[in-house]
This record gives structure tokens, sequence and C-alpha cells, in this order.
């Protein structure tokens, strides 16, 4: 779907969201007692008010989002001064109080707990930007590596993302304003793609994180197929036959993450795997799978600079090393129900 011009996003969908948000508060107690009625119908524990709640308070925490964007942008001098680090700063922090309460939200509604296993950026080397390489499997994993990185490891993350996203306006003005990049899958210029990655990823500091997620799509296995084909048409037997052996991941695409890093030869690298919310990437997935109950488990690894291959086809072996590495944590490590009534927290346990 063709994302709407700058001017729409902003003077029209954003202030419908806080208009629509400010009237479901309003009649809040009606949507719930709907919802409560229709629940009988349908199976599962509280499946239709789960889901209208989280809806209505999803549409309400952005569009208390969109609120506190205005106030800095009026703060900042009608924008003048967004760019300038105090108010880069005030950006992250934001970001950080709103993910923290998206996430009091899915434990209240969705009885989520995750579990974040291994190293993390706080550890090899603290002090050190590193490349953050995540697989990608709905935008619910996106969500918890961004509040993972600002909220437990104190990092201001660079994002390359889904240009869709901006269809979410208060995702669509916080993360504009932040040094991200939001790319379109139907991109072929990969030269000038590149080179954006490249300028976002000079220059990280101490405390920055870029974010890549190589795939450059949630995993299905019709994407995997189509992806594998790909790579033979292409001439690239021995990816095809690699890739053949992932289950869980679809085939990474070199050329973006080879760039950052190429951009930030001191960072380290860091790869997560996680699973748990898989199969969470559509309306109709989350309708699907209430009532949740699950826990979503974390994994990290770090790589110092210095275990970086320097040349192409040996970085090549070794990101698909990795990433089978990862397809076969995920197999290790599939969706488990959880008792309701366990409360929800990030507990990090020794690495396995």
């Amino acid at each position: 779907m063709m994302l709407p011009p700058v001017w729409v996003r902003r003077l029209v969908i954003a202030p419908a969201v806080v208009v629509l948000s400010v009237a479901l508060l309003a009649t809040l107690p009606v949507w719930l007692i709907l919802a409560l009625a229709a629940s009988p119908l349908v199976p599962g524990h509280l499946r239709v008010p789960r889901l209208v709640f989280l809806a209505i308070a999803y549409l309400i925490w952005d569009a208390a989002a969109l609120v506190c964007l205005a106030a800095l942008w009026l703060a900042s001098g009608f924008g003048w001064k967004i760019r300038n680090p105090t108010f880069q700063r005030a950006h992250y922090v934001l970001t950080g109080w709103f993910l923290d309460a998206l996430f009091w939200l899915a434990r209240w509604s969705l009885h989520l707990s995750i579990d974040v296993v291994g190293t993390d950026p706080d550890t090899g080397m603290p002090g050190r930007p590193e490349v953050v390489v995540s697989r990608h499997a709905g935008p619910g994993d996106s969500f918890v590596l961004i509040h993972g990185l600002v909220n437990w490891f104190d990092r201001e993350p660079r994002i390359v993302l889904k240009a869709t996203l901006q269809w979410d306006p208060a995702v669509d003005i916080l993360l504009n304003r932040l040094p991200n990049r939001f790319i379109s899958p139907g991109h072929t210029r990969t030269v000038s793609l590149e080179q954006e990655i490249s300028d976002l990823a000079t220059g990280l500091d101490d405390n920055d994180a870029f974010v890549i997620f190589p795939e450059g799509g949630n995993f299905t296995p019709r994407r995997r197929t189509r992806a594998i084909a790909f790579l033979r048409a292409k001439g690239m037997e021995d990816m095809a036959v690699k890739a053949e052996g992932l289950r869980h991941v679809l085939p990474p695409k070199p050329g973006g993450l080879f760039t950052a890093i190429d951009a930030a030869p001191d960072a380290g690298v860091i790869f997560v795997a996680h699973t748990g919310l898989d199969r969470m990437i559509t309306v109709r997935d989350v309708w699907r799978e209430l009532p949740m109950d699950k826990q979503l488990v974390m994994r990290f690894w770090s790589v110092p600079p210095e275990e970086v291959p320097a040349g192409e086809e040996e970085r090549v072996a070794w990101l698909y090393e990795w990433w089978a590495r990862i397809d076969a944590w995920i197999e290790e490590n599939r969706p488990q129900s959880r008792p309701l009534g366990t409360d929800w927290a990030a507990r990090r346990t020794p690495a396995a």
C-alpha cells in the first residue's frame, strides 16, 4: 500500500488519531461491556475484551506520544533546534518512557514474559558502539529489541526499518526526528541504499547501536521459497544450498550489514535471536494467538570487531554460519505457554 505524503500524515492522520483516541477513551466502558458480552461467543479466555482493550490502549498510547512530540516541537522553537543534542536526547528518553508503557500494557493484557539469555551490549566492551543484527519475525520483535536497547542497556539506536511503519503517526514522527532510515522493499538501486546505510552508521559514539534486520522482511515459508529461488536465479548456488538448510529464518542479505560494518570499523557486532512472537505479524495473527500467555526468549551473541572477517567471501560465509546458529537456536527454543497470573518480567539468565 502506497504511503501517503508527509503533509497528509502530519495534518490529517496524526490529528485523526488524537481525536479518535479521545472519543474511544470517553466511551471505553461501553466498548468493554460490549466486548465482555461477546466474549462467551468466541473461544479463548476473554479473547474479545483483551483485543478490544489492547487496540484502544494502543491508540491512546499513540495519541499521548503525539501530544508529547508536539510539545517537544514547540519547545525546540517550532522545530528550529529539534536536531540539536539536547532535543535528540529528549526524544530518546521519550522513546524509553513510551516503550515502558507499551510493555506494561503487554504484561497487563497479554501476560507476556521476556527472558533474556546470553551476552548483551554492556558485557563484552562497555562504552563500545555496536552493530545489532536481528532476525525479523513481526513488528512485535522490533518493539522488544528497541525497548531492550533503550531501557535495559541505555543505548541510542539508529535503525534501518520498513517505510510502511510510517503509517503509525507516532512512530513516523518520532523516528524521523532521530537518525534512522526508512526503506521500501521495492528499492533496487542498492548503491544509493547502501550509501544511506553508510551515512547512518558513520560516527557511532560509545552508547550508539546501529540496528539492522538483514532478512529484509518477516519470515514466512513462501518468502523463504522465493528467496532461495532468487539466489539460484542469480547463480548463487552455494548460498541457495545454505539457505535451504534454514528452517525458521530467511537467507540474510549481506549488502547493508557489510556496509554498516565498514562504516563503523570500531563497532562490535551483536547477533540477536528471539522466539515467541513469530506468528504475531498481522491483526488476524494477533486474533488467532490470543490469549497469548507466552514467554518471549531473546538470545544475544557478542562478536568483537577484531573477529569480523575482512574479505567479502569470508564475511558471507561468516554471516551464513551465524544465521545457521540462530536458526538452530530458534528450533531449540520454540514458544511455550505459561500459566495465567505469572508476572511479566525481563529476566536475564546465564548464557548457554
